[in-house]
């Protein structure tokens, strides 16, 4: 096999590589979303049975994905209006009106966007998250509800 044939099956296995796996990532996406809806309601007392967990922190380090995945593992759902998201540096992403169902989770977004039924979007143009430093989840009152360290 000559050079210029090995550089075509290099680059053809690259280009199919990055396809399936661009494939099998959307199809997962897809298939693990859960949903939660948008609606106006009362937001949540700190002395509510509440029990909210940042799951994970997606593509910390790269702005474009990265997404913070919080679940709502209590009995009832509840409006996270007032809600605060805060990083190690300070910045906080403070969530609108948006009700979470028992059960359900909700993506944040650290780009622009348009907030849907389980996606809503901090509006940064550069990271907020990197790796070793910790997520927090505040109540409208302040109080920690959940923290996640990003590995």
């Amino acid at each position: 096999m000559n050079r210029r044939q090995w550089i075509f099956f290099l680059f053809l296995n690259i280009l199919v590589s990055a396809l399936v796996t661009s494939a099998i990532l959307y199809f997962y996406d897809r298939s693990h979303r859960t949903s939660s809806s948008i609606s106006a309601s009362a937001p949540v007392k700190a002395s509510d049975t509440v029990k909210v967990d940042i799951v994970s922190v997606i593509g910390a380090g790269t702005a474009l994905s990265e997404v913070v995945v919080i679940k709502n593992n209590g009995a009832n759902s509840f409006n996270l209006n007032g809600w605060t998201l805060k990083n190690g540096n300070g910045q906080t992403y403070t969530f609108p009106s948006f009700t979470i169902y028992s059960g359900a989770a909700v993506q944040v977004h650290t780009t622009s966007g348009n907030d849907t039924f389980s996606d809503v979007y901090w509006d940064l143009k550069t990271t907020a998250w990197q790796s070793g430093e910790t997520a927090t989840l505040y109540d409208p009152q302040e109080n920690v509800r959940s923290s996640y360290r990003i590995p």
